[in-house]
C-alpha cells in the first residue's frame, strides 16, 4: 500500500501502487497517463512539463494518501 510519494518518483510507479492517485494528474493537465512516455517521467518532469509546482502536488497527494 502506498503511503506517501516523492516527486522523484515516476507516475507509472505511483499509478500502479494506488489508482486513486489519478485525479491529481488529471487535474494538473497530465491527460496522456496510458501512455509509456508519460509513465516513465518524475512527478517532477511532469510538473515541470505542464507548469505545476512539483512540491505542492506531492503535499496534495500524501495529504489523500494519509487520509486514506
Amino acid at each position: 500500500m502506498l503511503t506517501e510519494i516523492t516527486k522523484d518518483m515516476t507516475i507509472g510507479d505511483i499509478l500502479d501502487a494506488d489508482r486513486e492517485t489519478v485525479p491529481f494528474f488529471l487535474e494538473m493537465g497530465m491527460h496522456c497517463l496510458g501512455c509509456p512516455a508519460s509513465r516513465g517521467e518524475t512527478v517532477e518532469q511532469a510538473c515541470e512539463v505542464h507548469g505545476v509546482d512539483a512540491d505542492a502536488l506531492v503535499e496534495k497527494i500524501n495529504e489523500f494518501l494519509k487520509n486514506k
